[in-house]
């Protein structure tokens, strides 16, 4: 998996790319996640248009990040899943508990 992040005024992007699964993208994903917050950056969209696949610890990723900035009083939502990512948020009713929005257009937009 690989990590970039870009702003886009308050909010920062964070574009994911490849496989999310587990492992050390974890680690460096929730480095970058409480970095943000130590920055005091509480509007963050995770891009997900580039991932190929995902498995439940890439799941779990997610949900770390959800959990980590909703108790500190910020705002993550998921944007651009492909129909494969869109279709395990779904089975896993993940899509109930993260707003998903099609693009990060639309996801910036919505803060």
């Amino acid at each position: 998996m690989e990590l970039n992040k870009r702003n886009y005024g308050d909010i920062v992007i964070i574009d994911l790319r490849g496989d999310v699964m587990g492992g050390p993208e974890a680690v460096k994903l929730n480095e970058e996640i409480n970095q943000l917050l130590d920055q005091k950056s509480l509007k963050v969209v995770i891009d997900l248009g580039a991932v190929k696949r995902m498995n439940s610890s890439g799941l779990g990723i997610l949900i770390n990040a959800l959990s980590t900035y909703r108790q500190n009083g910020g705002e993550l939502k998921l944007a651009g899943a492909s129909p494969v990512v869109q279709n395990l948020l779904n089975i896993t009713k993940l899509s109930t508990i993260f707003e998903c929005y099609d693009s990060a257009d639309a996801a910036v937009k919505s803060f």
